[in-house]
């Protein structure tokens, strides 16, 4: 047998293309796995900043026309029949399935598809968001239903194993997500939207509600002294500006966009967490490698970070050296 057959073929799934802790999780496996070892695809649904960076890699890429983020009866079904004949077409070895509606769909798809190895990974189970009883019942049953389908879940915080572990069947594992050494840059990206001397707290994240960047429009609301940066993109962008424009914060308060990770911390003072819902952020452990003043909300994996005596558990090597030794 040559070498390239005996290569193991991996396809990650994952629900959104945009740019995220989920995505850069993909992303980093997706591109440091031995090569010699595996042979690796992405598939997503709409195409969008981490399905340009894949390209940019060399990383073949399938997108998933019917597949959101959103419950949607026809397209997940959709979404299930195209996963489906991606699977049977492709005939991967693993399957490494990521986001909760992904993970769903693919779970099933994959194992119809007669895929040998399945693998799930928990970014934040969903049924730990901030919603009804019922809805969050609902939720637990569908992450119960891809933990059984899967051959093995991979929960990056101890937070989510422990919430695992009361899954009858389940076999999980905690893998934390790891990041390569930090280089800062020169932080003009941000502090030129500031005045000079101004002590910003920053935040870092997807503009939706679990990352709750409005609790920081609300301090900075009643805090006169106070300079908020809001890195990121997301559904939420027009509410929060317009929160900041009735509470005339437009000097005070920015929303900048997408900023690369170690341009946007060099420009801040402190970094602000104020999330409701987490898995295991890497933009903490980001901050904390910078030595950044931090302040977060202790939900998810945070304490686990922020408790931390170093960031040799947070590594890129060693997150991909545990998680391949599954595959």
């Amino acid at each position: 047998m040559n070498q390239v057959s005996a290569k193991k073929k991996i396809l990650y799934v994952i629900t959104k293309s945009n740019w995220g802790g989920a995505q850069r999780y993909v992303f980093d496996l997706a591109t440091n796995l031995p090569k010699d070892r595996f042979d690796v695809a992405v598939a997503f649904g709409e195409p969008g900043r981490l399905s340009q960076k894949l390209n940019e890699t060399g990383i073949k890429t399938h997108v998933i026309g019917a597949m959101q983020r959103d419950v949607a009866m026809r397209a997940d079904v959709g979404s299930f029949f195209e996963l489906y004949r991606l699977f049977k077409k492709e005939r991967p070895d693993i399957v490494h399935l990521n986001s909760s509606k992904a993970g769903i769909i693919g779970a099933l798809a994959a194992r119809i598809a007669l895929v040998p190895t399945v693998i799930f990974t928990v970014h934040g189970w969903p049924f730990r968001e901030r919603r009804t009883m019922f809805v969050r019942g609902l939720f637990w049953l569908a992450s119960y239903a891809t933990a059984l389908l899967s051959t093995m879940v991979i929960c990056v915080s101890d937070y989510d194993l422990r919430q695992a572990r009361y899954m009858p069947g389940v076999r999980a594992a905690r893998i934390y997500n790891g990041v390569a050494p930090l280089t800062l840059g020169s932080g003009e990206m941000v502090r030129k939207h500031f005045p000079t001397g101004a002590k910003i707290t920053g935040t870092i994240g997807e503009l939706n509600k679990n990352k709750n960047q409005i609790a920081l429009i609300e301090q900075a609301k009643n805090n006169p002294g106070m300079y908020i940066a809001i890195v990121g993109e997301g559904e939420l962008h027009s509410y929060l500006l317009s929160k900041i424009n009735e509470y005339g914060l437009q000097d005070r308060v920015k929303l900048l966009g997408f900023i690369i990770q170690n341009e946007a911390l060099a420009g801040f003072d402190e970094f602000a967490l104020p999330s409701i819902k987490e898995g295991l952020p890497y933009v903490l452990i980001d901050a904390k490698m910078a030595g950044l003043p931090i302040v977060a909300n202790r939900v998810g994996g945070v304490s686990e970070i922020l408790d931390a005596k170093d960031t040799s558990e947070f590594t890129l090597e060693r997150m991909v050296k545990e998680t391949s030794a599954l595959y």
